[in-house]
């Protein structure tokens, strides 16, 4: 480049030189801190430079790591985020019986931990100059990784891309040693010997699977098969993880549980196994009747609607033929090469094709005009087709087949018959088929703790003790617009995380509808209104003038979420 490519208030060139030349300096980069309390932790935040150095370190691992990273290794990677773990939970875990979580006590990396990491690193990355960079940042403590348990209301300390890569970068060992177990088993479940299974039995033998989730630091084990090779695996990975990484476990969280019986914590969210039927439940009577209501009306809508259009074109036509009635009276006479024929012609023609797909689509037109070319059929008297010309005969007999052919209602009413037989049979095989699965086929089910969310509801101070929204006195000194922004961002968060749970409308109702009336009574207090004129004003979707008097509504409407 001819010119140093400046951002901010330094140049990329000269920083890369620094770098290439191992004089970049970590310390002079950060800013320290100090917390207000005496039992508070101190943060030490990167100015620019050392943003872009993190980055441009994420980015390079990135690189280098990705491909290499085993499938179900989730978070701190593109496109394989926690929604995407989640659903690999729910559409690809079939039959799970026995699965227990690994989860660690609260550490942080030691410099153990961070040499371990370093000796990994240089096993890919030969440049010590890169490494030496990863140690600066951990020895600085602007980038900083803690496993386990969080206070509340508390993440990684000094949060960045970068602390994704890096646990991934420091649990692909224990990665490649559980993807090699998984297809050991599968391997030896597949290759059992079918000719010990009886033939005469009912019983389906299904080979046993493992399945793996890691996100981050919190590793999910699922089995389909015995618990005593469940047992076999947790020993082995918690031995693994304790010796070799030198992280501690808790064992009384990380216990074996049933798939089926016991619910089990992870992401925080709450997975359980349960039948299909329990994901997708059939319709209830009340549904069932709710759903012929509203086909029946439905139907009659339709009814209308095709009448009103047999009335317009009624209409239509007595306006087009008076049209053209009034043009061959000026014209003194008829003549039939006027440009409007083939256009007339043409409508005329899909309206009758259009009437008589409908009246052969109605089996009681089709029976009242079957009925009245039928009734009192005197010509099919032998001692009078005797009498008449085989010539007439013969064309009243084809009239009559033709009759018969297309407007007899019996050949109808058995397809319909047939139609109705073949619902019934399918509406047997779908019973019987979901309660096949039923009693031999399980699913992950994915629940957000409710209880837990209404107490971080009430914690937060959204709601009183009684459970009730409340206003939040410490807002009342901004601006509207920054009062909805604020309940919006923490509303769009809750909303976000929990959207792939199975019971996301009742996390929807307690978010949206506590943050909602809570806005809107702070609101109200802060202009010493009612709730009625609150709720005028912004309306329940909290809707306020932005920029040029635009209408903004920050808050997720009722349609989003």
């Amino acid at each position: 480049m001819g010119q140093a490519l400046a951002i901010g208030s330094f140049s990329v060139e000269d920083m890369a030189l620094e770098i290439a030349e191992n004089r970049f300096k970590v310390e002079p980069c950060c800013v320290l801190l100090t917390p207000s309390r005496k039992k508070g932790e101190s943060l030490v935040l990167p100015d620019l430079r050392l943003k872009v150095l993190i980055e441009a370190l994420r980015m390079v691992l990135e690189v280098v790591y990705d491909e290499r990273l085993m499938t179900f290794c989730y978070g701190g990677r593109v496109g394989m985020g926690r929604h995407t773990a989640v659903r690999y939970l729910k559409n690809s875990v079939e039959n799970a019986t026995w699965w227990f979580a690994a989860k660690f006590e609260r550490q942080s990396f030691e410099v153990p931990h961070m040499e371990r990491l370093c000796r990994v690193l240089e096993e890919k990355i030969d440049d010590c100059v890169f490494v030496e960079l990863i140690r600066k940042l951990f020895d600085s403590n602007v980038v900083r990784i803690e496993l386990g348990r969080f206070s509340l209301g508390q993440g990684f300390p000094q949060e960045s891309g970068l602390c994704g890569i890096l646990i991934n970068v420091y649990f692909s060992g224990l990665d490649r040693e559980i993807q090699e177990f998984r297809l050991r088993v599968n391997r030896e479940s597949q290759n059992v010997d079918a000719a010990k299974i009886p033939t005469s039995s009912n019983v389906s033998y299904r080979p046993a699977k493992v399945y793996a989730v890691r996100y981050l630091d919190e590793i999910l084990i699922a089995t389909s098969g015995s618990k005593v090779l469940m047992m076999d695996l947790r020993k082995k990975i918690l031995d693994r993880i304790e010796s070799d990484l030198g992280l501690k476990v808790d064992g009384m969280r990380s216990t074996i549980r049933s798939a089926v019986s016991d619910k089990l914590e992870f992401l925080g969210m709450e997975l359980q196994a349960v039948p299909p039927s329990v994901l997708n439940p059939p319709m209830t009577e009340k549904e069932v009747r709710a759903r012929k209501k509203y086909l029946r009306q439905k139907e009659v809508q339709a009814q209308e609607r095709r009448n009103a259009r047999e009335r317009n074109r009624r209409k239509l036509g007595m306006k087009i033929l008076s049209h053209l009635f009034r043009k061959l009276k000026r014209n003194d006479g008829f003549r039939l090469n006027l440009p409007i024929e083939d256009e007339v012609r043409a409508i005329f023609s899909r309206w009758a094709n259009e009437t008589v797909q409908e009246f052969f689509h109605s089996l009681e037109e089709r029976y009242n005009w079957h009925r009245m070319l039928t009734a009192g059929n005197f010509m099919s008297l032998r001692h009078i087709r005797d009498q008449l010309p085989a010539a007439l005969v013969d064309a009243y007999d084809e009239f009559q087949a033709q009759i018969d052919k297309h407007l007899s209602p019996f050949a109808m009413m058995a397809a319909l018959e047939e139609e109705e037989r073949e619902k019934e049979e399918e509406t047997e095989r779908k019973y019987a088929d979901q309660t096949a699965n039923d009693l031999t086929r399980t699913l992950i089910k994915v629940d957000a703790p409710i209880q837990l969310v209404r107490k971080a509801v009430k914690l937060a101070g959204f709601t009183n003790n009684m459970g009730r929204p409340r206003p939040i006195k410490l807002l009342l000194a901004l601006e509207d617009a920054d009062i909805i922004k604020w309940y919006a961002g923490v509303g769009r968060r809750w909303l976000e995380y929990f959207c792939c749970c199975h019971n996301f409308r009742t996390v929807k109702i307690v978010v949206s509808y506590h943050l909602r009336f809570s806005c809107i009574l702070t609101l109200q207090a802060k202009h010493e209104s009612t709730k009625q004129e609150a709720i005028k004003h912004y309306t329940k979707d909290l809707i306020v003038t932005g920029e040029g008097e635009n209408e903004v509504a920050y808050f997720p409407t009722e349609k989003e979420t």
